[in-house]
């Protein structure tokens, strides 16, 4: 099915399908392409919006019977680190990060599969070839940055070792984790909360108000360790909140229903170039 605004660019509805998430229901995402002479201001937009990107294209969840997944970011300005996160960055101080050009490389690449094979391996990324994780980390129309974190050599190695790697975007208002993955045998190190804890850093750095975390599934022992970072806000009902009381989402999220789709595309804002 397509949907078109009275304006570009064009919004599109995937088929139903199971949800990767919350057992027996039904996912579904609302997507436009993201490309052309305005894509950063595309992106800026729709992320404002809850909307993610996926190389070049921009989504956002718009199942028909149920509202659980909520775009997630943290108020930089006000985030403080709990005492367990507190240790976690102390645990992997040393680890040196570096931030490169959105370029595959084949250490990315074995890492990412050790990665899924271990934590991922039934699910949608798992056979994932190298040309397809290179089109994922390099097909991006936006401003991106891979942020690699590198292991000290040691026992013979000619050469740190690379244990954790992030796909950033930087966006108008701050920076979006696109996707991550670690060694997992590092599993103690926490290196998925360190990443986070490290790219609020990078934000404050920059005088960027938001990092931009992904979707918060609260019934999802998948993604629900977010709630677990302070000065958290949810994309809710169509407007950022405040996650004061993550159990007042949890009983907000079952079975509600969206608006029709022609309805949440009308409702969408876009910058006043793009309204042509």
């Amino acid at each position: 099915m397509r949907h078109t605004l009275p304006l570009a660019p064009q919004f599109y509805v995937t088929a139903p399908q199971p949800c990767p998430y919350l057992e027996g229901r039904e996912e579904r995402k609302l997507f436009t392409a993201l490309q052309g002479d305005h894509a950063v201001l595309l992106n800026d937009s729709l992320s404002h919006q809850g909307f993610r990107r996926s190389q070049n294209v921009l989504y956002r969840p718009s199942c028909a019977d149920c509202n659980a997944c909520m775009s997630a970011r943290i108020r930089v300005a006000d985030f403080k680190p709990k005492r367990s996160q507190k240790r976690i960055q102390k645990k992997n101080a040393y680890l040196r990060r570096e931030a490169t050009s959105p370029w595959a490389t084949e250490a990315q690449y074995d890492l990412f599969s050790t990665y899924l094979g271990a934590r991922h391996a039934t699910g949608g990324m798992a056979d994932m070839d190298v040309f397809e994780f290179a089109s994922m980390v390099e097909e991006t129309p936006v401003r991106s940055r891979v942020v690699e974190y590198h292991a000290p050599a040691q026992n013979g190695e000619t050469r740190d070792r690379l244990t954790a790697v992030c796909l950033t975007d930087v966006l108008d208002d701050g920076l979006s984790m696109v996707y991550s993955f670690f060694d997992p045998e590092m599993e103690k190190n926490s290196l998925g909360t360190y990443m986070i804890l490290d790219h609020i850093e990078i934000a404050r750095a920059a005088n960027l108000p938001y990092v931009y975390l992904g979707y918060w599934v609260p019934d999802s022992p998948k993604m629900g360790y977010k709630a677990n970072f302070a000065s958290l806000e949810v994309y809710h009902k169509g407007e950022w909140c405040n996650v004061d009381d993550p159990q007042a989402f949890e009983t907000d999220a079952p079975a509600m229903g969206t608006l029709p789709i022609p309805e949440q595309v009308a409702a969408i804002t876009l910058p006043d170039i793009l309204n042509r």
